[in-house]
């Protein structure tokens, strides 16, 4: 009896098995849809829009972008959690999303660890700590000393609380006791505007966005947030070579999926996503050249990867005496 007990065992999940092996090869049967929480022309939607336009050639199917923000990403983000979990319909958004919101919000629409399901890390996004020429400081400690022989006469351009300026330039106050003025703007641009403009003294910004402005010398690179020092600007030293390896805010693009989607499904996902990054003109042109890591990691180590970012960002949020409101 009890073999013949394991052997129904062994058939039924056989048995269950067959329909998520049938799914997986029969993905996509239809338009996939990838919510971007962002609005279009920038850094997440300029990322989506080449990495959608390979998968509808991978997948022989068309694969749309569709823009959904407001309310700190959280309309994107409820729409995806709500959605058919069959691998359809797909979330592209960054780590404010996912490791950010749910510290800077008492209340949110969706949960994003419980309702939604890594898929693929995409990139580390690498910023640098940018100042404007006026600034004397040409290094952190520089820095750091300037804004305490002028306290709180120093603005830093933020994109609202939890954003990682906020939350570089508020840890960075809390462990030097440095007084330095958080603003507020729309986004990371009208945020590097200001600073170009002199209307705050500093920002943070990524390669793509501040490259020219470097180049130009109309921004000054003091740091950047990285393991090590970025090939394209050698000269620019780590937050930890600077002697701040705690106040650096983890900034990364990945793609989840509805909770309960096939793990069969996930994975085809994940593999189609992982081709289009690891192409070499594809990794060159979006990757490289704006200063990104790829990544392309498998869901089990984005999975992995975003409890250790949630645990970071608490630390971080909690450290600059951030409340949530």
């Amino acid at each position: 009896m009890h073999l013949f007990h394991l052997l129904g065992a062994a058939l039924a999940a056989f048995g269950l098995a067959l329909p998520l092996t049938a799914s997986a090869q029969d993905f996509p049967s239809r338009v996939v849809r990838i919510v971007v929480p962002y609005p279009a022309g920038g850094g997440v939607d300029n990322l989506a829009r080449p990495i959608a336009d390979r998968l509808s050639k991978i997948w022989g199917q068309s694969v749309i972008i569709e823009n959904k923000p407001g309310a700190a990403t959280m309309i994107g983000g409820a729409d995806v959690a709500r959605s058919t979990p069959d691998g359809h319909t797909l979330l592209f958004t960054s780590d404010s999303s996912i490791t950010g919101n749910p510290f800077m919000f008492k209340s949110m629409p969706y949960d994003p660890i419980k309702q939604l399901t890594p898929v693929t890390q995409l990139i580390d996004l690498h910023q640098f700590v940018l100042v404007h020429p006026s600034v004397k400081a040409n290094t952190m400690k520089e820095l750091v000393d300037e804004a305490k022989a002028k306290p709180n006469q120093m603005n830093y351009g933020s994109f609202g609380k939890g954003s990682q300026p906020h939350l570089l330039f508020e840890s960075l106050g809390k462990e030097t006791g440095a007084q330095i003025q958080g603003v507020v703007y729309k986004g990371i641009a009208p945020a590097i505007t200001a600073t170009v403009a002199g209307q705050v003294q500093m920002t943070l910004g990524s390669v793509s966005v501040a490259d020219g402005h470097i180049k130009a010398k109309t921004m000054k690179p003091l740091a950047i947030g990285r393991a090590t020092r970025l090939p394209l600007h050698p000269d620019v030293p780590t937050l930890k070579e600077s002697g701040y390896p705690n106040i650096e805010p983890r900034s990364w693009f990945g793609i989840l999926a509805p909770a309960g989607t096939p793990p069969a499904t996930v994975s085809a996902i994940q593999k189609a996503v992982a081709t289009v990054l690891n192409d070499a003109d594809f990794k060159e042109r979006f990757i490289d050249r704006a200063g990104h890591t790829g990544v392309a990691s498998t869901p089990e180590a984005f999975a992995k990867f975003i409890a250790e970012d949630y645990a970071e960002k608490k630390r971080m949020i909690e450290a600059a005496g951030i409340v949530a409101e």
